[in-house]
Order: structure tokens, then sequence, then C-alpha cells
């Protein structure tokens, strides 16, 4: 019932999100003397609506998306004749960058908020630790593990400790194969025996340490119905390092929140960059593969992680996950690709521009862009994010991201 909860609560605060952001550009229209037409949250067979002023307000049957109908917010739409002066297209170019970024803005004041409530409440994480295979605690190492992944109790110094390794040294190789990361320490280390090479780097120097690898049981995952399998891996007694978050007073988390929203962007734009490359990805976990948890995730999924981070009562895991989220629908929005607000963006700075030298040249302002010459485009643009869209659900459908 508690992941249900959570899975309903995520899925409840993207909900919200979407219409944040249609609000956004329903509040700037108007505001710059546009009409609004409907205002609906949602596809599909309309659940129900009213009408307040010139605006129908709606709820649709698949609460996964929204729209906001601007009057002409195309040269191609049909207007009213009380339609055509408010027409979204003829009006200045400031007013209609103003109503597509009023979307984005929304996305982006929401995701901070969040941040703001993570700083006050949990705390923020560090985003910029010095590195992913920096050693924190050496705990002695147990002969096996509990089947619910918990360790009996040992005591002890570590095989790591022992052979001199301390708390803050970063692990560089492991018996000559590079790490990067500390799943890199693990995948490079379970398979050994013996006698192995751990080199670290301590205060600007490489150190190499003979470390005896402890052969111990564990369980680990194997892709089958159940997830994991009992089996003998090699140990060492190495954990990575834990960076605490820092929790701030509302004062001070305002500048601290500017600061992580910021790092935030950084992430985030890095991921967008990423997905064409993670089709393979996808695909090999449709087809039966292992899920690669830095894949992307659908509606469903994110909702799915919500679930499981509900139920463990992980909730500042949560609120920055849903804070994520909006930075990507922000940021994705931007992209300069119709139908995406970035493509109506560029659109309209492409017609300012173009004026712009009509002018200098004496001519007149030329028309508005015909959108039906960019309709190909536009045709190519939705059957790929579909596709993708379509191939990441299925993938969060038959083979999910499981965090634990």
């Amino acid at each position: 019932m508690v992941f249900a909860f959570g899975v309903v609560l995520f899925a409840l605060g993207i909900t919200v999100s979407i219409a944040l952001h249609e609000a956004g550009h329903m509040l700037t229209a108007r505001a710059t003397g546009m009409k609004v037409r409907r205002f609906f949250i949602g596809f599909g067979p309309k659940v129900f609506s009213f009408r307040r002023g010139e605006t129908e307000y709606g709820l649709k049957a698949i609460p996964a998306g929204g729209f906001c109908d601007i009057a002409g917010m195309t040269a191609i739409d049909e207007l009213a004749p009380d339609e055509v002066e408010r027409a979204m297209y003829r009006q200045k170019t400031w007013k209609r960058l103003i109503v597509m970024l009023g979307g984005i803005a929304m996305n982006f004041v929401l995701g901070f908020l969040l941040i703001f409530t993570l700083a006050v409440g949990w705390g923020l994480p560090n985003l910029n630790q010095p590195s992913n295979a920096m050693v924190g605690e050496m705990p002695c190492v147990t002969a096996t593990q509990n089947e619910d992944l918990t360790y009996p109790e040992c005591s002890g110094p570590s095989p790591a400790y022992s052979a001199g390794i301390r708390e803050g040294d970063v692990i560089v190789s492991v018996n000559g194969t590079p790490t990067t990361d500390f799943a890199d320490v693990v995948a490079a280390t379970q398979p050994l025996s013996g006698t192995a090479d751990f080199v670290v780097e301590r205060d600007g120097r490489e150190l190499t340490f003979p470390v005896q690898i402890q052969q111990v049981q564990r369980w680990v995952r194997d892709g089958t119905e159940t997830g994991r399998k009992s089996t003998t891996v090699g140990a060492v007694g190495l954990q990575l390092a834990y960076f605490y978050p820092t929790q701030y007073n509302p004062l001070a988390a305002i500048p601290a929140s500017f600061a992580f929203t910021g790092d935030m962007f950084v992430e985030t734009a890095h991921r967008l960059v990423q997905m064409p490359s993670k089709v393979a990805d996808l695909w090999t976990s449709v087809t039966g593969g292992v899920r690669d948890p830095e894949t992307p995730i659908s509606v469903v999924g994110a909702s799915v992680i919500g679930g499981q981070l509900v139920e463990r009562s992980l909730w500042p895991v949560f609120v920055l996950l849903l804070a994520s989220l909006n930075f990507f629908l922000g940021i994705f929005n931007l992209l300069p690709l119709l139908p995406l607000d970035g493509g109506h963006m560029a659109v309209t700075i492409y017609e300012r521009i173009r004026n712009f030298f009509r002018q200098r040249r004496g001519l007149p302002n030329g028309g508005p862009v015909d959108y039906m010459k960019l309709m190909p485009v536009t045709y190519v643009v939705i059957v790929i994010g579909g596709a993708y869209m379509l191939l990441t659900l299925t993938a969060d459908i038959v083979n999910p991201i499981r965090l634990f």
C-alpha cells in the first residue's frame, strides 16, 4: 500500500508540474493581451470542463500531459472575428517570447522551490564529490550475507585497512584495471583471489598496496526472475565515501539553492545530450538484457521509482527526483525543434531577424512563417520523439529500474 501511495503521489507531482507549465503559458498570454481559448490537463476523452470568462477549463481521461490553446498561435489557426487582432502570431516579438518562456520558467521556478524545500528540510547533497572512487568507511568483512541483504556482525580491521589503505584515498586501479568510480572497484575486486595490488591516490601521490582478497558469500544480481543469486566473490572491506547533505536555515538556503540549481542544470543538460546514445541500452533492456540504471525513464518509470522511495521513507530523494524532472521538462522544451516551445521561439526570433534586415533595405515586414512548410520536419520530430518515448515506456514495463 505504501508503494502504491508513492507511485500515485509521484504521478500526481508530474501532473501538477505539467499543469503549472501550461498555466505559465496561460497567465503570460493573458497578461500580454492574447486570448486563451482552452486550458486542459491530460489528453484523450474529456472527463469534465467548465467555462470561466473566455476560457474553457477541463480534465481529460489520460493525465499524461496537457495543453493551453492560445488563439492564433500560428498563422494557420482558424480565428473568430474577435480573435484576429489578439492572435498570438500578430503580437510583438517580446510578447510571443514571454508566452513561450512562461511555461518553461514555471518548471524552473517549481524545481527551485523543491530544491529550497530540500535544503531547509533535509539538506542538499554534494553533487561535486572529489571522486566517485574515494574510500569512506572500511568495515570488517563478513564471510556471509543474509538473504535479506543484511550482514551478520563481525569485528576486526578490513583487509584493505590492514594493507594500509585509509579513508580519503582514491582508488586508481585494482590489479591493473583502471577504476573511475566505485562500481569499477567492486567489479574489478569480486573476481579476484589471493593478493591484488590496489593503487590509490593520496596527497597528490600514487601509492600501491598489496591487499589480501577475502573470499565471501554474497547475493548478486543475475537478471533472473528473482533478480539475484548466491555466489562466492572477492571482498576487501571498502565503502564509497559518503558526503552527508548540508542543511540550511531559510535565509542561507536561498543562495545555496541557486548554486545547487545551477549544478542541476549542468547535469540535466549533460544527460539530455546523452539521450540519443542510450537507445542501444534501452533496446538491450527490452530484449532481455540487464537494465542500465543510467538509461532514461518514462513517466511510468519515474512514478515506480517514486513508489520505491516512499516505501523506504526516502523523501529527500523523492523531492530531488521531482525537482530534476521539472528541470528536464524546462530544458527539453528549450530545444529549437517544433512542436516544442523552443521551436516556436526559434520561428519568432527568425521572423524578427528577417524583418530587421528587410527594414534596413527599406522593405516592409515579411509575412508570418508558413508553418505548413515546416510540418514535414515537425512530423519527423514527433515520430522520433514518440518512438523514443515508446521504447522508454516499454523498458519501464518489461524491465524497470530497481533501486533496491
